[in-house]
């Protein structure tokens, strides 16, 4: 493959994500208030966590799925939190020990974070934030690569869990993928569980 095909592809890569991003947020825009709930129902019934497993969830954005109910029933059954710290584009994320009732500090975006005397925590189980999904496991965030980065990152030391979050009509028929997106193992919706084909 010539250099210029190698470029094409890439182009087509980036149009293909633009537009299932949009098609995601317009999905998301529509959640439900109470989504987070059924979400955190589903889960827990399908999955059992490795016992003590540190969790890393997030903060959710006004119109993310909210995956806090799901962090809380976590932490009541003996799980650490950690919540995601995004530093300078093109860099994975950081990850801090994180508690509810925990002072955070605004971050990028209009995500919140713990400051950092909370101390670095190091998850096994990422609750990965999502703009669109498809039944194989794909997935598009907001484009600037960070969970990519983090889970290519975090896999070449052992095993993580990466599980997808999200409103169930952010489920796309395919979602377009290039040789640097981190698969999800699974994704959670209001409306149940999707183990990847």
């Amino acid at each position: 493959m010539h250099d210029s095909d190698r470029l094409h592809d890439a182009a087509l890569v980036v149009a293909a994500k633009r537009e299932a991003r949009l098609r995601g947020m317009a999905a998301r825009a529509e959640g439900q208030p109470l989504a987070g709930l059924r979400l955190a129902g589903h889960l827990l019934a399908a999955l059992t966590l490795p016992p003590r497993a540190t969790v890393a969830g997030y903060w959710p954005l006004k119109d993310e799925i909210d995956p806090r109910p799901l962090m809380l029933a976590l932490a009541g059954r003996g799980h650490g939190l950690a919540l995601p710290v995004a530093g300078r584009r093109g860099t994975t994320l950081a990850f801090r020990s994180f508690r509810f009732g925990d002072a955070l500090q605004p971050g990028p975006l209009g995500t919140a974070h713990p400051y950092a005397a909370a101390g670095e925590a190091s998850p096994t189980v990422l609750l990965v934030p999502l703009v669109a999904f498809d039944a194989a496991g794909g997935r598009i965030g907001h484009g600037a690569g960070y969970y990519d980065r983090t889970l290519s990152e975090l896999r070449e030391t052992g095993p993580v869990l990466a599980i997808g979050i999200g409103y169930a009509a952010q489920r796309q028929p395919r979602v377009p993928t290039g040789p640097y997106d981190a698969a999800l193992d699974l994704v959670a919706t209001e409306a149940g569980v999707i183990i990847p084909e």
